[in-house]
């Protein structure tokens, strides 16, 4: 039976000065829901959020604490989704215009609509109820 050669000191000292690195290398492609500080994707009860008059006809409002986003159309209706990204589960922190740009990977969404604008994710953002309430906007399960 052939004998295999030992690994050198050198070897198995440069191998563990790689694995830290190969480990934030990972953690940093992860999905915030695995083990990172993201908050659930979608509220699980419904959630105030604040007056009517904070969202403009064809625009939006983030909500970064509650991880909802706002939109009116034009005939003055409202729409709600979850601003998790679809792609890796990174909350996005960044509504420019009407487009939301998640921070980890770039991918983009219309708030208006929720769809993908721009890779890598290709799921549009999680739909939500919403409906005004004395004033106020309330979002998430039995809105």
């Amino acid at each position: 039976m052939p004998t295999r050669p030992s690994a050198t000191r050198r070897t198995v000292l440069r191998g563990a000065a790689l694995t830290p690195v190969a480990g934030l290398g990972l953690a940093a492609c992860s999905a915030a829901g695995e083990g990172g500080t993201a908050p659930d994707a979608t509220p699980t009860a419904p959630v105030a959020l604040g007056a009517e008059s904070e969202v403009p006809k064809g625009g939006a409002k983030l909500y970064r604490d509650e991880n909802v986003v706002v939109s009116r159309a034009a005939d003055g209706s409202l729409k709600a989704y979850s601003t998790i990204c679809t792609h890796a589960g990174c909350p996005i922190n960044k509504l420019s215009g009407t487009t939301l740009v998640c921070p980890c990977h770039g991918s983009e969404f219309d708030a208006l609509t929720g769809k993908v604008v721009q890779a890598p994710a290709t799921e549009p953002l999680h739909e939500l109820p919403v409906q005004v309430k004395n004033g106020g906007i309330v979002a998430g399960p039995a809105a």
